[in-house]
């Protein structure tokens, strides 16, 4: 009998036809087990797929203690086996697996190591509660979807890296121990045992490092960068995030556009075997507004909103006509295909829906085919409707919905609707994917908490040409060179042409509120460096995580990261973040004061 040493190993993939007649070792994982009239059978799992074994009392090859050791095989045991490879008999292939053609007539094996009774079934897809996966993440690891999402992660980061390698682009690695500079959300912050009463902290991006990068000549960066935001627990952010960052020198918004919807295209064909029509579409943030009421647009399917405040001013409604008359409003008709036979329950209790997302009310109108009817029919003209089915393509059968607030919660309002409305239709087909850029953004906004001017996505974007007599004059109407990309609804990055002088980026810090002294402290390095000659530069970041969970089809990027947290930021695996050793905290310097929890009713 030819032993481990002297025959072929191979993965649980790899056998097709044509090796039956040999003699192969295989490694791996009992995945299932099956008792069929004395006939014990196996299907061998590892990475590469499953092989089916079969253990014959009655081969001559199969030694008889042998086959008692197999009675003993239970799921995830770990095994290593001889096996001679022999083609399934007619009737029993399994044309959906690609070792289906053959199986594997047992010659020897061992038990490497045994296994629990896992606490949920390793061998499919079973929907399993999310916390008992992440608790048991190592055998959560071994199930076909985590291997798949985890595949395709792989072949993405390659595909990224090899797309910015051919371009000139050299990967840097940066700290991830640096100088705390807030850039909106919370710093992780690290206590340094040598320099007591001092901190690290975690980045939140590279972002000041790249542009020193830029600064420093190395003309084209590009990282796989892992950075960490102290925000509160959200259903689908993660405290670490992985990016891709990218940073470029003597630019304008068009290069860098042009540069990573060339990564994005390269990356869906090599990676995923999928070519994405070209040029990606573009939209100002101004028409993204106005046609899907997101920055976000889900371009998956159609039902852009349509502005009837001219139409309908006329009519008897006395909420349209004070919205028409009064400026910063915007009526918004939105067509629901098909609508037309809901019922007022089910109209009102889409009205209720609208509620929720701040709206005071939603008037309708149906298009049946006995007539016109809905809750706004008796208050608008003939002469009214017919404009509004021809301006809004709205079909026998069809439904308008209505929505009439202030301009940007108008726009809000009616962009979920139109998400709420193409979900009940299926229109958002999970296998496609709609890119587009969306561009010129506002530089500044207002905090809606304070009301204080703050910037829109970080300090350190430039204002678009000719944007600078407004900084002082009029800031919410800057323009910023600022784009992002955007895929099925989801954001997938930002990037902008960067403030490479210091007295105007100095002049951004002041518009925010912040005194020299305060700029010193923060960012007084960035500042220097600005001072000796920074070029034009400018990049981009994109959201690995977010990119890998669009790709895979999944909901969650946690099903798309090896280690996870869970929503409220705990890794139930490892049961962290945990509390640490007294005298640990004492060589760093801290005591402990922990709030007082309220009393549990």
């Amino acid at each position: 009998m030819a032993t481990e040493t002297t025959i072929r190993v191979v993965s649980c993939g790899e056998l097709r036809a044509g090796d039956a007649g040999g003699s192969v070792c295989l490694r791996g994982w009992v995945n299932r087990r099956r008792d069929h009239g004395g006939l014990i059978f196996i299907d061998l799992r590892d990475r590469d797929g499953l092989t089916q074994l079969v253990f014959d009392p009655s081969s001559p090859d199969l030694p008889a203690d042998v086959f008692a050791t197999a009675e003993r095989l239970r799921a995830e045991f770990v095994i290593s086996v001889n096996a001679n490879v022999r083609l399934r008999l007619p009737g029993t292939q399994k044309a959906d697996l690609a070792t289906g053609g053959i199986e594997g007539a047992v010659t020897a094996l061992t038990i490497l190591n045994e296994s629990l009774t896992p606490p949920f079934v390793v061998a499919g897809d079973d929907d399993v509660d999310e916390n008992v996966r992440l608790r048991y993440r190592y055998l959560d690891l071994r199930r076909p979807r985590m291997q798949r999402n985890l595949t395709v992660r792989h072949k993405i980061v390659k595909a990224m890296r090899d797309y910015f390698d051919a371009r000139g682009f050299l990967e840097i690695e940066t700290p991830n121990l640096i100088k705390s500079t807030p850039e909106g959300a919370r710093d992780y912050l690290v206590p340094s045992r040598v320099h007591q009463g001092a901190f690290y902290a975690l980045p939140q991006s590279p972002q000041l490092l790249k542009q020193i990068l830029m600064i420093g000549g190395l003309g084209r960066y590009m990282q796989i960068a892992r950075c960490f935001r102290d925000e509160d627990p959200r259903a689908d952010r993660q405290p670490e995030f992985t990016q891709l960052d990218v940073e470029m020198t003597f630019v304008e918004e068009a290069d860098v556009m042009a540069m990573m919807e060339g990564c994005v295209i390269d990356v869906w064909r090599t990676a995923l075997g999928v070519s994405i029509a070209t040029p990606i579409e573009r939209l100002t943030y101004e028409d993204a507004i106005r046609r899907f009421g997101s920055d976000k647009p889900d371009l998956r399917f159609g039902l852009e909103l349509t502005d009837v405040a001219q139409i309908v001013a006329g009519s008897d409604f006395p909420l349209f006509a004070t919205l028409a008359a009064g400026a910063g409003n915007r009526i918004i008709a939105l067509r629901y295909p098909g609508g037309a036979v809901l019922s007022r329950r089910e109209f009102d209790a889409l009205a209720e829906t609208a509620k929720g997302f701040g709206a005071k009310g939603l008037p309708y109108l149906a298009f049946t085919a006995d007539g016109l009817k809905g809750s706004i029919v008796k208050v608008v003209s003939p002469e009214i409707v017919a404009e509004l089915q021809r301006y809004t393509a709205a079909q026998t059968g069809d439904a308008l919905l209505f929505v009439g607030e202030a301009h940007a919660l108008a726009s809000d309002i009616a962009g979920r609707l139109r998400i709420e409305i193409a979900e009940r239709l299926k229109l958002r087909d999970p296998k496609a994917f709609a890119f587009c850029w969306v561009y010129h953004f506002p530089l500044f906004e207002r905090d809606a908490e304070t009301g204080a001017i703050t910037f829109s996505h970080h300090p350190f974007t430039a204002p678009g040409p000719g944007q600078e007599d407004l900084f002082d004059s009029d800031p919410l109407r800057v323009r910023a060179q600022h784009y992002d990309l955007v895929l099925n609804g989801y954001e997938l990055g930002s990037g902008s042409i960067r403030n490479h002088k210091e007295a105007f980026q100095r002049k951004v810090f002041h518009r925010l509120g912040l005194d020299d002294a305060t700029i010193e402290d923060r960012f007084g390095f960035f500042m220097e460096a600005l001072r000796f000659g920074a070029p034009p530069h400018g990049g981009m970041a994109l959201g690995l995580d977010r990119i890998v969970m669009l790709a895979c089809g999944e909901t969650s990027i946690r099903d798309v990261i090896a280690f996870p947290k869970n929503q409220l930021a705990r890794d139930l695996m490892m049961d962290a973040p945990s509390s640490v050793p007294a005298a640990a905290l004492r060589d760093l310097g801290l005591s402990i004061n922990v709030k007082p929890q309220p009393a549990q009713l």
